[in-house]
């Protein structure tokens, strides 16, 4: 169990200036697995053609290992089947909740969701395809986990150095609390345990590789924690050069004012990773009116 905070505070995210508790997707996916949840339970005691209505719905809608049942909208349905309230509960509020409500402010709904929803596949294939190979039994796999896994990769990549409150009490950063999971899940693989460790790494690992190509789309920025940021700090830095012009103004021919141009690509992505510096390290709400529409016209791009 844990919280977060900002450098030692817990965070309170304002609830004005467009930041909120809950986001669209953020809500919508509560409102749905919590939905999903409840009905499960409601119609446990309902039967079909003599059979209980829960395994029915467990053996189309769970996701089922190949050769059993697997189909392919399992890969889908499967992130929004939880049968344990606790199961339900770490998942939403400790996982989609808490790391997903900044995530979305950053990125946008849509894509937040494209990627909520392509990590939980992926985690799933990972665990269609592996667990044959690592697990000693075979069964249906349900819940979010692997799709939470993507998204607490997402934040850490975003804020590698906000606090974890772990049980409330234990400071840690999440770039370290997030990569003891991982190594955890690792360590994990091939217990006699309930859990889809392969899952949670198939979500990871898929978070991480959207993150990597969607920062160099975007121009060739890395997660602060990467191998290659990792490795430039050993790296000797090149001298600055002198820079050989000035800069230019443009003319307006209706009324020739002079107009500053817009500024390159490169000057645009170092100012975003300026804003995303600061939220890491005084959150959203410390954002000025100018900083915010940065971020939103930037989100627009990514979408």
């Amino acid at each position: 169990m844990a919280g977060y905070g900002n450098q030692g505070n817990y965070y309170r995210p304002s609830m004005f200036g467009g930041f909120t508790f809950f986001p669209p997707v953020i809500k919508g996916l509560l409102i749905a697995n919590t939905a999903v949840f409840l009905l499960l339970h409601a119609l446990e005691g309902f039967t079909f053609n003599g059979s209980s209505l829960y395994p029915v719905l467990n053996e189309y809608f769970a996701l089922m290992p190949l050769g059993h049942g697997f189909m392919p909208w399992q890969l889908i349905t499967y992130q929004f089947m939880h049968w344990d309230f606790w199961h339900l509960f770490f998942n939403m509020v400790f996982g989609v909740w808490m790391f997903g409500m900044e995530v979305e402010h950053v990125w946008g709904s849509r894509k937040l969701l494209i990627f909520y929803l392509t990590c939980g596949a992926i985690a799933g294939l990972s665990q269609l395809l592996l667990s044959p190979i690592f697990e000693p039994t075979l069964g249906p796999t349900i819940g979010a986990s692997g799709a939470v896994f993507g998204v607490m990769v997402a934040f850490a990549t975003m804020f590698p150095d906000r606090l974890i409150y772990f049980y409330f009490l234990i400071p840690i950063k999440v770039k370290y609390f997030v990569a003891f999971l991982i190594v955890l899940g690792v360590l994990s693989v091939g217990g006699n345990s309930n859990i889809a460790n392969l899952a949670h790494l198939g979500g990871a690992l898929a978070g991480y590789v959207y993150i990597l190509i969607d920062r160099r789309r975007l121009g060739g920025v890395r997660p602060s924690w990467s191998f290659g940021n990792w490795r430039s700090r050993f790296q000797r830095p090149a001298p600055p050069r002198t820079p050989d012009v000035v800069d230019a103004k443009v003319f307006d021919i209706r009324d020739g004012s002079a107009q500053t141009p817009p500024p390159p690509q490169d000057d645009f992505q170092k100012r975003i990773d300026e804003i995303l510096d600061k939220i890491s390290h005084s959150g959203y709400q410390s954002l000025t009116e100018e900083e915010k529409k940065i971020l939103f016209e930037a989100g627009k791009r990514m979408n």
